[in-house]
């Protein structure tokens, strides 16, 4: 493995501008399959495009916690100098992927049926939605494993190679949606065989650019591949990961309920300044990304200074582009309130929230910042306590700022919630860069 070298701007920057880059990717390809199915002329493909896509993203999502486990154990080994451990935490990661995208393939008849349940659709819409997961499912196992090798790369510092994978993947589902809905007149099957066969050819893809985790005989190096010790912790973490993103998905989605309850143009102004949020938390992703693998690898190397450095660096880098990001919002905001609504009315009650967009955009850029910096550290056990106590302050906010302030209180504890994560995991903060010092 490549030594980890000194924490310089120029290394931050080289590990986050690919992802940035990245990212801009992916709303690309969910506006060409809607597009594609669109030349269709019947509202029905839409709508089972968009309803597939949404449950295989809900079950897929739920393994987000192999890709930052994968990132900091990965960056800590690396800066440890133990290349034979950062092989096998891909290893172990890579068995996690496969065996669970197997099980939800036998599995998929009682997913689709809950799924269904949960959030039924039109008798046409469904069966053409079936037929889609039908297909799709089959790539589970790959899209899956695919977390573990992008959290592998990012902790390598590879990130150029993880934007080279979403180039591939996103440019071949594409081309290939063309061929087969337009060309070849499949329809809905057509959008889901062009995925499938991109996640497939994506995880080989991806396999070859971590070829350096299989070089020798350490990729199949069972002892430590199944070490008791290294796997229950391995698992630790990525429960505390996982425990913490359900809890984050849970507030945002209360958030959405409990604003319909003030009516549905309210919800839908609510919806429209959410993307502001996204967009940052998506335009800081790159730097996030750096602070894990940095600080893994200072954390690896027993490098107080270079832990913080690595820390400093990336915080700065991520509010040059929180700032302005945030002072365009504002700006621009009515604007873009303007081109993502028609509707006078959701138009008007989006202006009249838009302060809160900001300033929940500005409280979010800490806790993600500090996400990253404890996803290196592999510190998940704060991380989930943090999220916990976070969330339990936020239910209890709801309970007056409602009544008394209707929309505007629900907002109100959304922005709480961001800066009581960001304070939180600020006073874990100085006993993580302590466990940097050597033993």
């Amino acid at each position: 493995m490549a030594e980890t070298g000194a924490i310089t701007h120029r290394r931050v920057l080289a590990v986050a501008l690919p992802i940035l880059l990245s990212n801009a990717t992916v709303p690309i390809l969910g506006a060409v399959d809607t597009g594609v199915v669109g030349q269709l002329g019947l509202a029905a493909p839409i709508g089972a495009v968009g309803v597939g896509a949404v449950i295989l993203g809900a079950i897929y999502w739920v393994f987000g916690f192999l890709r930052m486990g994968t990132t900091g154990l990965a960056a800590q080994a690396r800066g440890a100098g133990e290349p034979a451990e950062t092989g096998a935490v891909l290893m172990r990661a890579l068995m996690i992927g496969a065996g669970a995208g197997f099980l939800f393939v036998v599995a998929q008849a009682v997913l689709f049926a809950g799924a269904f349940a949960l959030a039924p659709a039109s008798a046409e819409v469904e069966d053409l939605a079936r037929s889609y997961l039908a297909i799709r499912i089959w790539g589970a196992p790959a899209a899956i494993s695919l977390y573990a090798v992008t959290g592998w790369l990012i902790a390598t510092e590879r990130t150029r190679g993880v934007l080279a994978l979403q180039l591939w993947m996103n440019g071949l589902n594409i081309v290939l949606d063309l061929w087969f809905v337009l060309g070849m007149g499949w329809g809905v099957r057509g959008v889901a065989v062009a995925t499938l066969l991109a996640e497939w050819s994506g995880l080989a893809l991806g396999l070859w650019l971590c070829r350096e985790a299989f070089s020798g005989r350490q990729w199949c190096d069972w002892p430590r591949i199944f070490d008791r010790a290294r796997l229950r912790r391995m698992m630790v973490i990525n429960g505390d990961i996982m425990l913490r993103s359900v809890t984050l998905q849970a507030v945002f989605m209360s958030f959405l309920f409990l604003g319909a309850r003030f009516g549905d143009v309210t919800l839908a102004a609510n919806q429209v300044l959410l993307q502001f949020l996204y967009i940052m938390a998506y335009a800081l992703d790159g730097f996030a990304f750096a602070a894990e693998t940095l600080v893994g690898g200072a954390l690896g190397a027993r490098n107080r200074a270079a832990l913080r450095r690595a820390a400093v660096l990336s915080a700065q880098w991520g509010a040059a582009v929180a700032l302005p990001l945030a002072t365009f919002f504002w700006l621009a905001g009515p604007w873009l309130i303007d081109v993502m609504a028609t509707a006078p009315e959701v138009r008007e009650a989006g202006r009249l929230y838009l302060v809160w967009a900001v300033s929940g955009a500005m409280t979010g850029f800490p806790s993600w910042m500090l996400d990253g910096i404890f996803i290196g550290a592999t510190r998940t056990r704060e991380m989930r306590n943090a999220m916990l106590l976070s969330g339990l302050v936020y239910l209890a906010l709801l309970a007056p700022l409602l009544p008394a302030f209707e929309n505007h209180g629900l907002w109100l504890a959304l922005v709480l919630f961001n800066a009581i994560r960001a304070l939180t995991l600020g006073w874990h903060y100085p006993a993580l860069e302590a466990g940097a010092e050597p033993g």
